[in-house]
């Protein structure tokens, strides 16, 4: 998620190069109204990061992962249960929703990985 946070925090700082430059020539060609500058450079950006903005969270290049207090599925363990959503190879978010506890979702992630699938390791 850190991952996710830092790559969205840097396509907003590069939206001010690209945005800059599109109101200072609007401003050259005679429009000097900041709101409707403001519009036109958003509507440009727009066109531009909507691509940059999809890449960062539909890319399976990131893991996704679901938590939520409740029942593990296998054991029955009333604990935090995590579910793997989405990694690089591997998408469940169609499917019926598994929780596992702590114990079994290492053992499901250690599986994977025996698959090839590359998951990181979840913390308790």
């Amino acid at each position: 998620m850190i991952k996710k946070l830092l790559l969205y925090m840097g396509r907003w700082q590069l939206s001010t190069f690209t945005l800059a430059p599109v109101i200072w020539l609007l401003a050259i060609y005679g429009v000097t109204n900041s709101w409707i500058a403001a519009f036109i450079g958003n509507f440009i950006g727009s066109l531009i990061f909507f691509w940059v903005d999809r890449y960062i969270f539909r890319s399976d290049h990131f893991e996704v992962w679901q938590t939520k207090e409740g029942r593990c599925d296998v054991c029955g363990k009333q604990d935090v249960v995590w579910r793997l959503v989405r990694a690089p190879g591997y998408n469940r978010m169609a499917d019926k929703p598994v929780f596992l506890c702590l114990e079994h979702s290492q053992q499901k992630t250690d599986e994977l990985r025996e698959k090839g699938i590359p998951v990181k390791a979840r913390k308790g």
